[in-house]
């Protein structure tokens, strides 16, 4: 059937949603640039690096949460409403965090309000853009995708200026009343291919010898998906904690300035963001197995530098930070490139959303422990053992548990589903 979009042919007028969903996800990303605020709310607030942290914790946390019940609601109330109530109630969080209280109000206006928000609108985009690119999975939720993970470079040094001039409270009311407003016009935008659309010259089902359209083992049914979620929660527990941590810890053990510190993090964003379409374009060329261990490896040689470095090595800070965060972006394409490939792509809403909810465990444990540690040892630096035992015991898992699900017929799948 003949589709137009934006006036163009479906083929043509399909790549315009990755921009749209990319700058939706730019917005959404600001919570990586949360150690910017850090510093002044510890100032403000006169708390410790553990609870600074409990906000940006909380919100993963429960944006993870979240995600999966919006991945069953998408077709039922369509990709536009629900990125408009999602955009709506992240704004409202970022505008109630700037009213007087202490770090639990801030906490559950950031982390539990604004939180939900992130967590309802963040699927949308990718799930429209993986509806209309059957051919170029992989890529085309990576260039999406980079927009959540390229947010600190412009977000970070914003937050910054907007904190310096007006106030750590006045910034959390900017911010919400232009998220609010971008997300409100882009979400008029958002649609999923019609019933009967197909991409003209792409063929994705087979059948078997006798018609029936063959389907793969229901997700929860396979190893591998339990393999894929231990080994995201393993990715986000390091990556997560990295850019908790990026700044206080840029200024603490290496004694950079606040300024620079905060500058730093707008260029590990560009890594961040790198890492999505790279790890989107290896998984659909090399298989997520390979994706994995690739991530793994890059974490483990971040951890092993981090335990080395002191007073004045900028360098080999900025060389390991870059690695985590350049995997922790690779996560975010591997993770849901890989739920797309392994299991039934019908079902990716649904199914990514229940994957997603690794990146919420990992997000609790990591920055979680990483504020512990630092408030017993007075010091990031021993954070980073279990990052690196834990990325050793990721590049098993991925060896042996990210297999693609086997093919059954539609009965079998139903058989095995019951």
């Amino acid at each position: 059937m003949e589709v137009k979009l934006f006036g163009l042919p479906a083929e043509k007028g399909r790549w315009l949603f990755i921009p749209l969903g990319l700058t939706v996800l730019l917005c959404l990303g600001t919570v990586y640039s949360w150690s910017i605020f850090r510093k002044p709310l510890e100032k403000l607030l006169n708390i410790g690096a553990t609870e600074s942290l409990l906000p940006f914790t909380v919100l993963l946390v429960v944006f993870a949460v979240l995600m999966p019940i919006t991945g069953f609601y998408i077709n039922r109330f369509g990709a536009r409403l629900i990125t408009a109530v999602g955009g709506v109630i992240t704004g409202l969080g970022y505008i109630l965090s700037s009213f007087e209280g202490n770090i639990t109000t801030l906490t559950f206006t950031y982390g539990v309000i604004a939180g939900i928000g992130v967590g309802i609108v963040y699927g949308v985009p990718l799930a429209v853009v993986a509806k209309w690119f059957p051919d170029k999975k992989g890529l085309a939720v990576g260039l999406t995708v980079i927009g959540f993970g390229l947010s600190p470079l412009i977000t970070a040094p914003l937050a910054k200026s907007l904190i310096d001039s007006n106030g750590v409270r006045q910034t959390f009311i900017i911010l919400g009343i232009a998220f609010t407003i971008i997300i409100l016009a882009i979400s008029t935008l958002l649609q999923t291919p019609p019933t009967g659309w197909k991409l003209q010259g792409f063929h994705a089902a087979t059948k078997t010898s006798t018609g029936t359209v063959n389907e793969r083992v229901p997700m929860l049914q396979s190893g591998s998906f339990y393999g894929l979620w231990l080994c995201y929660a393993i990715g986000s527990f390091a990556g997560l904690a990295a850019i908790g941590i990026a700044s206080p810890l840029a200024q603490e053990i290496v004694k950079l300035d606040a300024a620079t510190a905060a500058s730093l993090v707008s260029l590990f964003a560009i890594f961040n963001g790198a890492g999505r379409p790279f790890f989107g374009w290896f998984t659909d060329r090399f298989t997520a197995k390979y994706g994995a261990i690739l991530a793994f490896v890059l974490i483990l040689i971040a951890s092993i530098m981090m335990l080395k470095v002191g007073q004045g090595d900028a360098l080999t800070y900025k060389l390991a930070f870059a690695l985590f965060y350049f995997s922790l972006g690779g996560w975010l394409a591997i993770a849901p490139t890989s739920t797309l490939t392994l299991f039934n792509p019908e079902s990716y809403a649904k199914n990514y959303g229940i994957v997603f909810t690794a990146y919420g465990v990992g997000a609790l444990g990591g920055t979680l422990l990483a504020g512990r540690i630092r408030d017993i040892f007075g010091s990031y630096t021993a954070f980073f053992y279990p990052t690196a035992g834990l990325a050793i015991l990721g590049i098993v898992l991925a060896l042996f548990t990210l297999k693609r699900s086997p093919i059954v017929t539609a009965k079998e799948a139903e058989r095995i589903g019951s």
